[in-house]
């Protein structure tokens, strides 16, 4: 099968990030251009260097070189504003955009929760690196019993964070707060993110607090245990940093407000850690590697439903 050509706009951390590992890893998509707004960076230099088409003048620049008509997917790794023009540009050009800013025009998607229900969509939603990171875990515990409040945390070296993400601070906590109920299950959700400027750096730490009802332990433990599996199925360096915990709540507690009457509610916590594969980046930009493999695996995913169907034709 001929390999599916692909385009990554932003030449920031992420994009760079994404066009090596396409480059590396792929064995069903072909990188054939890349498209920033900085003439200078290091992105389109790199690209430039591995004989990557390349433009300074955005998605309007991409759609102008000879290589992009044979692109059918389209990586966005710019800003959640940004976004939201560049999915009009693609989405008229008949493209399919894999949106890793938190801009949300399409589906959530987060891979080992729901990926095969989106792979029709014109436009999917990689969320962010926090909820690529903690989701998984809120859907394995609302596998099990039904999660009133999810809260995650997430803490990344301020080096890993480049200008689009600082600047996306609020998106980013709506964004995955809401896929931590529309993906995760939770009925409330609630997202926090750290930018921790210790040096030297440290991997990306993750923390999930799920609300529940008394439950199984052992049953919720087995399925945060099988998520991570899958997890790390793409994400190597995702692993938990100590056994799930169980606490239960305080008579006195705000959150006892959250469950229902005569329920004895447990707090269930998850510590994560996720270490990047350092394809561009250190190996402490975990929140690089989570995002990128995720948006990575969605769309070899959805080329190879695609080609699938076009050979049953």
């Amino acid at each position: 099968m001929s390999k599916a050509k692909v385009a990554v706009i932003g030449s920031g951390n992420i994009g760079t990030d994404l066009m090596i590992k396409v480059l590396r890893l792929s064995e069903t998509l072909e990188i054939a251009a890349m498209a920033g707004i900085d003439p200078d960076s290091d992105g389109l230099a790199r690209a430039r260097r591995l004989k990557v088409a390349t433009t300074h003048e955005g998605v309007d620049g991409l759609v102008r070189l000879d290589e992009f008509t044979d692109v059918r997917y389209v990586f966005d790794a710019t800003s959640a504003g940004a976004h939201r023009y560049h999915d009009k540009v693609l989405r008229e050009l008949g493209r399919t955009v894999i949106d890793l800013t938190p801009a949300a025009v399409g589906p959530y998607v987060v891979p080992p929760v729901n990926l095969d229900v989106h792979l029709d969509a014109p436009n999917v939603n990689m969320v962010t690196c926090g909820g690529q990171a903690t989701i998984p875990i809120v859907a394995a515990v609302a596998e099990v019993t039904p999660v009133h409040y999810g809260e995650i945390v997430a803490s990344i070296s301020s080096r890993s964070a480049g200008p689009g993400t600082r600047a996306n601070i609020d998106e980013f906590t709506e964004t995955t707060a809401a896929a931590i109920e529309q993906v995760g299950g939770a009925a409330r959700g609630k997202a926090i993110i750290v930018l921790n400027p210790a040096e030297p750096p440290l991997i990306m730490r993750d923390t999930v607090y799920c609300l529940v009802s008394e439950s199984d332990t052992e049953a919720i433990t087995a399925s945060v245990e099988r998520m991570v599996g899958r997890v790390q199925a793409y994400v190597p360096g995702y692993r938990l940093k100590q056994k799930v915990q169980f606490d239960a709540v305080a008579a006195d507690d705000p959150l006892r407000a959250l469950v229902p009457p005569g329920a004895a509610p447990v707090k269930v916590s998850v510590f994560l850690e996720v270490e990047g594969a350092a394809h561009y980046l250190p190996a402490y930009a975990g929140n690089l590697d989570i995002m990128t493999s995720a948006a990575l695996g969605t769309a070899e995913r959805i080329a190879a439903r695609r080609a699938g169907e076009g050979r049953a034709r």
